[in-house]
Parts: C-alpha cells; structure tokens; sequence
C-alpha cells in the first residue's frame, strides 16, 4: 500500500508534468476535470498533513501573503536594457561598433516580447527568489506573485545547486482585452497596453491579483548556472528549454 508521503509526491510529480505540458507547450495531456481531481486530491491529503507541505508544491501557487512594501534585490550582475534601431543606417552603425571590438561574431534574431523583465533563482532545483530589472542594479522582490504565473516551474526537473536566468513576463493579448473589459464594467481605468498591464500585475502587494490575471513567461537568457560556462545565445536558450 502506498504511504501518504509517497502518494503526495506521485501527485505533485503528476501535477507538474500536467502543468508544464499545459501551460509551456500548450498540448495537455488531461482534461481540466482530470487536472482538478488531482489536485483536490493533494489538498486534501496536505490539509490532513500540514507537516508535509512543501513551498514548491503546486498547491502552494498562491500561498504568499500581501506584503506592504517588495523588498530591495542586488542583481550578480547589471541587467542592461535594449538599444533601438529605426533604420538600416542603424543597424550597419551597430555593425561597425561591435567590429570595432570584436574578431569574430555572428548574429542572433529573436522575437522582442514587450512584457517585464525579471530574474528567476534556483537554488538545488527550487525556485527561492525572484526580482524585477528595476534600475538594472537592485530590482524589487516579486517572488511571491511570480509563484503565481503557472508557466514557471516552482521546482526545476533536475536538481542544479545554482540557477540564475532572465526573462520576460508578459500578458497575452486575450487576457488583456479581458482584463480591460472587466475594468471598463466597473468604471475603472483601463490598462494603456500589456506591457503596462502585466507591470501593473507583477507588483501587486497582493499575490491573489496576480494570479487572477493570466500572465505568461519566456526565458530567454542564462545569468549563472554552477559549474559551467555559456558560449553563446543559442547554448542560453537550449539549457533554459532543458533546464526551466
């Protein structure tokens, strides 16, 4: 007979597979009344053994209190922001100045999310702190509501001792037309655009209305990670897709 300890691991192991197929790569594996069966299920074995509750069980997604005032957070390193090219003369410009400095390189495309950007710490695969870019030095704690955003995993799938990444955390644009709608019936003021809107939700004190809004995530740069050296923006984005 399966013990109560090993039965809420199955089902936090089930839980999180079921989540990252769902919201990461779009293609559930179950239907949502399967999903909540599940997780009815380890509620109620965790509301029988409090002592067993762990941070980074899924049932824990919201579990932060509201807090009056976030936290200041050190970056390990300067968290830059994005220069603009309006045109091609701006680009061959860039071109020069990075010729002028470097042998050899190559360059990378990638899709511009407008969204807040934020560094996720891992430590020995859990997810122990989170904080906005801020002024690229100290950013704002945000732990709390980042637990909220389903597409970021609160455990890791292996246990790396130190994981530091960046990424983007947006609001799709069906979530902020919904999000709007609902504004406008109350006669509140509405969002001026996602960006706005997912940096409006990424700061509440509370973390109950962070999770009421759909936000989503996309890693996409790899600050540190133990024992181990990053060549390039592709290598980046390959261990973020294996590692988050």
């Amino acid at each position: 007979m399966v013990g109560v300890s090993e039965r809420m691991n199955e089902l936090r192991q089930e839980l999180r597979k079921h989540e990252y197929h769902y919201y990461v790569l779009d293609d559930p594996l179950v239907s949502d009344a399967e999903y909540d069966q599940l997780m009815q299920e380890l509620r109620q074995i965790e509301n029988m053994h409090p002592e067993l509750i762990t941070s980074d069980s899924p049932t824990q997604r919201v579990g932060g209190q509201a807090t009056e005032k976030s936290k200041p957070v050190i970056h390990r390193r300067p968290l830059l922001s994005l220069d603009n090219a309006f045109s091609l003369a701006d680009l061959q410009e860039f071109h020069r100045r990075i010729n002028r400095v470097v042998a050899a390189f190559s360059y990378m495309a990638e899709l511009k999310i407008d969204g807040v950007s934020i560094v996720l710490i891992y430590q020995d695969g859990l997810l122990v702190n989170a904080a906005t870019r801020g002024d690229g030095v100290v950013g704002e704690d945000v732990t709390n509501n980042i637990k909220t955003i389903r597409s970021i995993p609160l455990r890791l799938r292996d246990n790396l001792s130190r994981l530091e990444v960046r990424g983007e955390i947006y609001m799709p644009k069906q979530e902020f037309l919904r999000l709007n709608q609902e504004k406008e019936e109350k006669g509140e003021k509405v969002f001026a655009n996602p960006r706005n809107a997912a940096a409006g939700s990424i700061r509440q004190l509370d973390p109950a209305i962070t999770a009421s809004r759909a936000l989503a995530a996309f890693i996409y740069d790899i600050i540190y990670i133990e024992d181990r050296d990053i060549n390039d923006q592709q290598e980046a984005l390959d261990l973020s897709l294996i590692h988050i």
